[in-house]
């Protein structure tokens, strides 16, 4: 088991004051992985001051320079990919091969972007009389969650560090491994001492000590809805720009005619990956009523597939949950679907067969779900999936509608004309029509409870930018690109 003592401050690794520690578990076998530091208030006051102290130095740096060593963290991760994949595969859960291409191939091409992004951004525009510039917000809070550990860690860090801004992060002390290796990879690669910082250490005291301090510009969090108020009310105090990533329950609607060869196996691709644990998981599949039997009949058909798995088994798809107390809050909703009344095709509460140890849950469908139920409004974040049956188009799109967040949606149709216009319908941040790839260089957001701001491409790196116009006596001829 490793035993990590230091948190990542000033351009180096330094133990913390307190000896308390947190463990980290191996998901799939339940066996202790690893101890982590709990940082202090004094640390975390010593990461924002060493942060604000390079602010200055590293905003005046150039923009090829910062995307120089954003490309050279990318390389680095790229080398380092094996270990990475292992390592986060048995603190979430993910399948290894899983987890390779996404918990460590999303965040190399994030980094990569971030630098290509920043060179050809606008940074100065003439309008006017006025030349308006484009500027890093200050020292910023970044606070991630456990589920996309490394992937979370790099929406935030490679846009911040693009714009200019100076870090500290402090990750989920559930899935924290990934984190220490990126430090390893930033100080190899040569980052200014103070640029980017590390405290590990739980949310309610750590965090909250980060989000407090007047230093720190602007809080980048990713989490539950119930974190994000909690930030949004500290980050209050000193008027902080807050950027909010938080929870889905997100709508996979087939209309008439759509392909359910294709469909219904991607619609439980799209719900049981990483074992439910995503935020734009499609967990609510939306049917025509009178087809509600036959994609039943083809959901369990395809159930097989997602046998559930150590997470470094061979040909495992579904994995286990990330920790016991996220296995009990799942198959608490499992039960409470049963008591709502929804219809169990398969799975339910109970460990699968042979998987004692570890936090498994099996793969879990609810048919004949009406949205008001508590398990087709709130985010369970496991693999369970709700079927609820609708009437009409209008209907579809009202019921898809009806829901406290807005991250995410699917639609299927017969043409991608159709699937588009409805598409066109959905209040949510994406959508993917017919099965459509995700796509990291495309903005990563939500409407109404799933947050504010966007990730990735520009406009991640555009949310951790303040905007000046300085006004000039000369008015620019922005047809000819010259004053008069």
């Amino acid at each position: 088991m490793d035993d990590y003592r230091a948190i990542y401050v000033d351009g180096s690794w330094r133990e913390v004051a307190s000896a308390e520690r947190l463990t980290v578990t191996d998901s799939s076998t339940g066996e202790a992985l690893a101890t982590i530091p709990v940082a202090t208030d004094d640390d975390v006051r010593a990461a924002v001051r060493a942060a604000s102290d390079a602010f200055d130095p590293w905003a005046a740096t150039s923009v090829e320079e910062r995307a120089r060593l954003l490309r050279a963290t990318a390389r680095v991760l790229e080398e380092r990919r094996d270990a990475l994949a292992t390592t986060i595969a048995r603190e979430v859960g993910m399948p290894r091969r899983l987890a390779d291409t996404i918990q460590v191939g999303l965040p190399i091409t994030t980094f990569a972007d971030a630098a290509s992004q920043a060179t050809s951004l606008a940074w100065v525009l003439e309008v006017g009389n006025s030349t308006v510039h484009r500027e890093p917000v200050g020292v910023v809070a970044a606070i991630t969650p456990w589920n996309y550990p490394l992937h979370q860690v790099a929406n935030k860090l490679a846009a911040a560090l693009a714009a200019g801004c100076t870090i500290i992060l402090k990750p989920s002390e559930v899935a924290p491994l990934s984190a220490f290796a990126l430090f390893d990879v930033f100080d190899h690669v040569g980052f200014p001492a103070g640029v980017v910082n590390l405290v590990t250490g739980p949310g309610p005291t750590t965090g909250e000590t980060l989000v407090r301090d007047a230093r720190v510009g602007m809080v980048s969090f990713t989490g539950s809805t119930r974190a994000g108020r909690r930030v949004i009310e500290l980050a209050a105090g000193s008027v902080k720009r807050v950027a909010l990533e938080l929870g889905g329950k997100s709508a996979n609607i087939l209309l008439r005619g759509a392909d359910l060869d294709r469909a219904i196996p991607d619609a439980l691709f799209k719900c049981f990956l990483n074992s439910g644990q995503t935020c734009s998981a499609l967990t609510r599949l939306l049917v025509p009523a009178e087809q509600l039997a036959e994609v039943e009949a083809r959901a369990l058909a395809a159930v097989p597939r997602f046998a559930p798995g150590p997470a470094l088994g061979d040909g495992v798809i579904l994995g286990p949950l990330v920790s016991a107390e996220q296995r009990e809050r799942v198959r608490a909703y499992i039960r409470q679907g049963i008591a709502e009344g929804a219809r169990l095709l398969c799975g339910g509460p109970e460990s699968p067969a042979g998987l004692e140890q570890g936090f498994f849950v099996e793969p879990t469908i609810f048919s004949d779900v009406h949205n008001d139920m508590v398990i087709a409004r709130e985010e369970i974040f496991g693999p369970v999936l709700v079927i609820i049956p609708y009437d009409s188009l209008d209907d579809a799109v009202r019921i898809a509608n009806d829901s406290d967040y807005g991250l995410a949606g699917g639609v299927w149709a017969a043409t991608d004309d159709e699937a588009f216009a409805v598409a066109r319908r959905l209040r949510t941040g994406q959508v993917e029509i017919n099965g459509g790839a995700f796509n990291p260089l495309a903005p990563f957001g939500g409407y109404k409870g799933s947050g504010l701001g966007r990730e990735l491409g520009r406009w991640g790196i555009e949310e951790f930018l303040e905007t000046k116009a300085i006004q000039h006596p000369e008015v620019v001829d922005d047809r000819l690109g010259s004053r008069r």
